[in-house]
């Protein structure tokens, strides 16, 4: 499907996704965080009860914890960033006349 300028109508356009990439961002950072943090609290008590080799497993625990909680909550992040991209923001721009817009779904 090519998008046209309502403005202009040129062909020359291109998808801003701002809000995907805000969504990515956020979603990463609070996926980490609280990655971080359950994993740590696991690692806690797994070495209060000896599954743990202490300090080293709880660090590499938090590690672990963080990027996949990272990359859990970027992927969700930027799923939710592209319906915001799509249904609320104009996320269309053109090159030659800079007009930013919308493009609506046809049946």
């Amino acid at each position: 499907m090519s998008v046209q300028c309502p403005v202009c109508e040129s062909t020359q356009v291109v998808t801003r996704n701002h809000g995907r990439k805000a969504g990515s961002a956020i979603g990463t950072v609070a996926g980490s965080v609280s990655g971080m943090a359950g994993a740590s609290t696991g690692a806690r008590v797994g070495a209060a009860i000896g599954f743990m080799a202490g300090p080293a497993g709880s660090i590499a625990g938090a590690i672990i914890g963080g990027l996949l909680g990272g990359i859990a909550g970027g992927t969700v992040g930027a799923a939710l960033g592209e319906l915001v991209d799509e249904n609320i923001l104009d996320n269309y721009e053109c090159l030659a006349c800079e007009h930013t817009f919308s493009v609506t779904q046809e049946s």
